[in-house]
């Protein structure tokens, strides 16, 4: 092999690699939100500093402000399970982005036993980091739904291409 040849292969096996990373970081997170366990180390495994975040509950800036909307969003439900696929991934050097499929079920922790359904899709800006590559920018835009959804707090401002319909 000569020194091209070496290198497309090495710039396929990075990208191979990357692709690999940035999935598993997907899944790794909508896993979390069913585990429940949102903390600093959380947030920081998953996010950027700076990340912004679109979702039905509102848009936050800074992993701080994500991490105290997530609490407030997930005590909502007693119960979830996050469903994620058919990733797209694009890759420019440091910088990706993925656009995937979601689908979201909630037990409500009202005590009602109902179930809340979302689908749509999740959108979302990496950068690799020192850490490993990290979310820096996201967007849910929910599609459809269907049960009754949680009464939000009043701090609760959602965004309205992210109300889907019924």
């Amino acid at each position: 092999m000569d020194t091209e040849e070496i290198q497309e292969m090495q710039r396929q096996l990075r990208a191979l690699t990357d692709r690999a990373e940035i999935t598993d970081l997907m899944d790794r997170y909508l896993r979390s939100l069913d585990d429940g366990v949102f903390d600093e180390e959380w947030a920081r495994a998953f996010h950027t500093e700076d990340v912004t975040v679109e979702m039905p509950i509102g848009t936050v800036h800074g992993r701080d402000a994500l991490l105290a909307r997530i609490q407030q969003g997930m005590a909502l439900f007693d119960r979830t399970v996050h469903m994620g696929t058919n990733a797209v991934i694009e890759l420019d050097g440091p910088r990706a982005t993925a656009r995937g499929a979601q689908l979201s079920t909630h037990v409500l922790a009202d005590g009602s036993g109902s179930v809340f359904i979302s689908a749509g899709h999740a959108d979302a800006e990496l950068v690799r980091t020192a850490d490993g590559w990290r979310i820096a920018a996201s967007a849910l835009r929910v599609v459809w739904t269907q049960g009754t959804p949680p009464r939000l707090p009043d701090e609760f401002a959602p965004a309205p291409a992210a109300r889907g319909r019924r």
